[in-house]
């Protein structure tokens, strides 16, 4: 695989977007609907109380994820994800990575988020990275099905 490449671009930037919407149609063939209805602002994104990444690689953009405040020393990952073209083939661990560093580097000591069952994928290199289960909070705290991780950073 040719190296993946990392880069903050905006949240509300046309190659964002057109990664989010896709985000939100793949979290909508698995849970129905709008795919997640959590609030959000795209000023959450900006340094230093959050970022956005987009991976590209050979020049096309392939997967996104940001990170935003949570309280005062942690960050919770959004938007994780990757075109399937290229999913198995590190840009999501890429991506996942890049995110903790950034929450790092703007003084966030642990990174926490929330994602469902009908994600196996995701749970799996959630897990693997050294995310543990921790009690369901957010907008889906009580929904069923919905599995929530952190890790110390």
């Amino acid at each position: 695989m040719s190296e993946i490449e990392i880069r903050p671009l905006g949240f509300d930037s046309p190659v964002a977007q057109t990664l989010i919407r896709a985000t939100m149609a793949d979290l909508g063939v698995r849970y129905g609907g709008s795919g997640d209805d959590t609030p959000i602002d795209p000023t959450e994104f900006v340094p230093p109380h959050g970022e956005f990444l987009v991976a590209h690689l050979d020049g096309a953009p392939v997967g996104c994820a940001g990170w935003r405040s949570h309280g005062d020393d942690a960050a919770e990952l959004k938007r994780m994800y990757t075109v399937p073209a290229v999913r198995g083939r590190g840009a999501a661990r890429a991506l996942l990575a890049a995110v903790e560093e950034s929450a790092r580097r703007h003084g966030r000591r642990r990174i926490i988020l929330e994602c469902g069952d009908r994600q196996p994928e995701a749970v799996a290199l959630y897990t693997s990275a050294g995310y543990e289960r921790i009690t369901n909070f957010g907008y889906y705290a009580d929904a069923p099905g919905c599995l929530s991780f952190g890790r110390t950073l």
